[in-house]
């Protein structure tokens, strides 16, 4: 697979990733074994960044869109991660609120329709 496909598999940022990774088409083989026994690099990268985008969403508690919404369009570190959360800038707390309430609701429709598929 493309190194871009696999940077997105692995949860990691592809221009953040050493060149001999971007270099060369991934194996799944390969792929599998970054996942089970991930090397420094990759550790480093998933501890302190950059994320990409639907890292920095799920860090958050918020939507891609949300991100968007706020104004957050690079890559983000940990580190600006962390400020953000502490900072709780108004944009952020009305979209990790809108998040929870889409995700309450998706939650309720799952619920009603295992109910009726099992009734």
């Amino acid at each position: 697979m493309k190194p871009e496909t696999a940077a997105k598999k692995l949860g990691v940022l592809l221009e953040a990733t050493p060149e001999e990774f971007r270099a060369a088409p991934v194996t799944r083989s390969r792929l599998n074994e970054l996942q089970e026994t991930p090397p420094e690099w990759l550790q480093e990268l998933r501890r302190t960044g950059p994320h990409p985008r639907p890292v920095v969403a799920a860090r958050l508690g918020v939507s891609i869109a949300g991100l968007k919404r706020g104004g957050v369009e690079e890559p983000m570190t940990t580190e600006q991660i962390q400020e953000l959360l502490r900072e709780k800038p108004e944009w952020l707390v009305r979209e990790r609120a809108t998040h929870a309430e889409v995700m309450a609701e998706n939650a309720r429709v799952k619920r009603e329709r295992a109910a009726k598929t099992a009734g």
